[in-house]
């Protein structure tokens, strides 16, 4: 197990792949942990160093009293990377982990060359919604959300295929902090990172499974429209969480995005 410490809290990583390889970082989604990226990483061979993390309030890592801003998940990102000696990496950041990883690339510009965002967008959702959510939560535990949140995730294929594997990925989403979950809603209530995406100058590419009922792809799409010169793809048949639901898809994208460009 690896754990560092990043100013007073503890975050849990795994750092797999040649260290001198190019790096490659996974950002997480709201009520998920690493594991959602363990079949595209299977993928992806001893092409890259790559690190993969329980953002704070989930999995392993600590989970400080709520609330939470989105700059709490930015800094620790930062000092995970700066623990790791990591700079110029492609970070892939899935719907709360692709704001983090937009904002990273607007506020350590040094530690981020490409960015991969996977069902997120420059702003989700209105403040109205995240407070429903964190008020019903706090009331009676992520359980009262876990079906409709399971609708979002996984398309209707899913559902009715792999009942089984739904079952854990739900376990998953009640399992997390409280803490953890009603901090990065509060987090996500008060992002807007519409000013600081626009001026991004950086390879991007942005993907979302055509299913997806949390971030759709239109909206998806109007953050590729928002950053200067990035690139859309729709991945068909998948839901929120196209890592787990096409993973071979996910991982061809990404290694074709990150050779482009490589040999200069």
């Amino acid at each position: 197990m690896q754990i560092a410490d990043i100013g007073g809290t503890r975050i849990h990583y795994r750092e797999r792949g040649p260290r001198g390889a190019p790096a490659l970082v996974f950002a997480n989604s709201l009520g998920t942990d690493f594991r959602i990226w363990d079949k595209v990483v299977a993928r992806l061979g001893e092409r890259f160093r790559i690190v993969t993390y329980d953002k704070r309030g989930h999995g392993l890592s600590d989970a400080p009293a709520a609330p939470y801003v989105l700059a709490d998940h930015v800094g620790d990102l930062a000092g995970l990377l700066a623990h790791l000696e990591v700079t110029n990496a492609t970070v892939c950041g899935l719907s709360v982990g692709g704001m983090i990883a937009q904002a990273l690339a607007a506020d350590h510009p040094g530690l981020v060359s490409r960015l991969i965002l996977c069902d997120t967008a420059h702003k989700i959702g209105p403040p109205e919604n995240w407070e429903k959510r964190m008020a019903a939560v706090r009331e009676g535990g992520i359980e009262v959300l876990a079906d409709t949140v399971m609708g979002l995730w996984f398309s209707a294929a899913f559902h009715a295929g792999r009942a089984d594997e739904l079952r854990g990925w739900r376990h998953m989403l009640v399992r997390t902090p409280v803490d953890g979950y009603v901090g990065t809603c509060a987090a996500l209530r008060d992002a807007d990172l519409t000013a600081t995406s626009a001026k991004l100058d950086i390879p991007t590419l942005c993907l979302c499974g055509s299913d997806d009922g949390a971030t759709t792809p239109d909206l998806v799409r109007s953050t590729a429209d928002l950053i200067p010169g990035a690139r859309f793809e729709l991945i068909e048949g998948a839901g929120h969480l196209p890592c787990i639901e096409a993973p071979n898809a996910v991982a061809g994208l990404i290694l074709a995005f990150t050779a482009e460009g490589a040999d200069g």
